[in-house]
């Protein structure tokens, strides 16, 4: 082997070295994902709505995509703490947020000041479900209908209160639409999430709530009292229950869009693969049975799709929240 030889070949194997390192130091491509397990965080605590639908998605997506889905739940400033850590991730596909629609079209109305921008950092994957909200009152009330509830609020004004998940939750908003659209007065009691909030109706510390369908086991069972639906539409599961806008309050739809979102960036053959899985689980019967037991309805379909509601929501959501000078906590 001649001596000059070397120096070339050593420099052939230097630079296929560096470039089997840059190969394993690079991001998972498209055509590879998912190579790790996918983090789902729920902007809100366990038990809610968000958290019921993420985990019922979770087992049929973790078997399509032959990687663990782990639900890690990160609450606060009405969905913006999660939104945030979602935000942040790296926009590889391994982070999922799911979310209330409330994050993407009623924060950027309720708070001066956000730390991301839900619209920019974030991009829709797929809605999960529509869920409804459902007024609810503590069963010693003596109303026992929507028109007698609301002669009742107007005949004693300010002495009744109703609970939310938080201020600017969209069971909050109902409830300001409600009154607004009914002419009456209630106080507001916020909490830190759905499930606190049903807890104080069950023990009649407040005497009605808009539910997100997490209450309607203790209406089944006599707990709570179902006056009303806060849909365009009646309820499957309670069609003899009527709507606020069958009851005088026309218009009346204070529906919530659950969903899935990524970080900003996140590679479209990813995004597709995740909604393809995702309207795929929300097919199987066993899903649309949980979503149904929260009294709502799965929601399949494109990320534009999610994204046309979400700007829908956005102004009429907007509006109310601009009408009844709503603040953020």
């Amino acid at each position: 082997m001649p001596h000059h030889a070397l120096p070339w070949r050593r420099r052939l194997l230097l630079t296929a070295a560096c470039a089997l390192l840059a190969c394993a130091q690079a991001p998972a491509h498209a055509d590879t994902w998912p190579a790790k397990p996918i983090k789902v965080v729920v902007n809100f605590p366990p038990g809610g709505a968000a958290d019921q639908i993420a985990r019922a998605v979770s087992q049929p997506l973790q078997e399509a995509l032959k990687q663990p889905v782990v639900i890690e739940n990160r609450a606060g400033a009405n969905g913006n703490v999660g939104g945030e850590a979602v935000a942040r991730a790296p926009a590889d596909g391994y982070t999922l947020l799911m979310s209330s629609g409330g994050m993407v079209s009623v924060n950027p109305h309720l708070y001066s000041r956000m730390s991301f921008d839900p619209a920019k950092d974030l991009v829709p994957v797929a809605a999960a479900a529509r869920v409804l909200v459902f007024l609810v009152t503590r069963p010693a009330l003596p109303p026992t209908n929507i028109r007698e509830f609301i002669a009742y609020l107007k005949a004693s004004p300010g002495k009744l209160s109703y609970g939310s998940p938080g201020n600017g939750s969209s069971p909050h908003l109902a409830g300001e639409m409600f009154k607004s659209q009914a002419g009456v007065f209630a106080l507001h009691v916020p909490y830190r999430g759905a499930a606190p909030a049903l807890q104080d109706l069950l023990a009649s510390q407040i005497d009605y709530a808009f539910d997100p369908g997490i209450g309607l086991q203790q209406v089944r069972a006599g707990k709570l009292r179902l006056l009303a639906v806060g849909s365009p539409h009646r309820s499957p599961q309670f069609p003899d229950v009527p709507t606020l806008d069958e009851a005088g309050l026309r218009g009346f739809d204070a529906d919530t869009v659950f969903g899935f979102y990524a970080p900003a960036g996140t590679p479209p053959e990813v995004v597709s693969q995740l909604n393809a899985q995702i309207n795929r689980a929300l097919a199987l019967p066993a899903v649309k049975e949980r979503i149904a037991s929260l009294g709502g309805e799965a929601l399949p379909g494109s990320p534009a799709d999610f994204q046309r509601r979400a700007a829908a929501d956005s102004q009429r959501f907007g509006a109310l929240i601009r009408d009844r000078k709503i603040v953020a906590d």
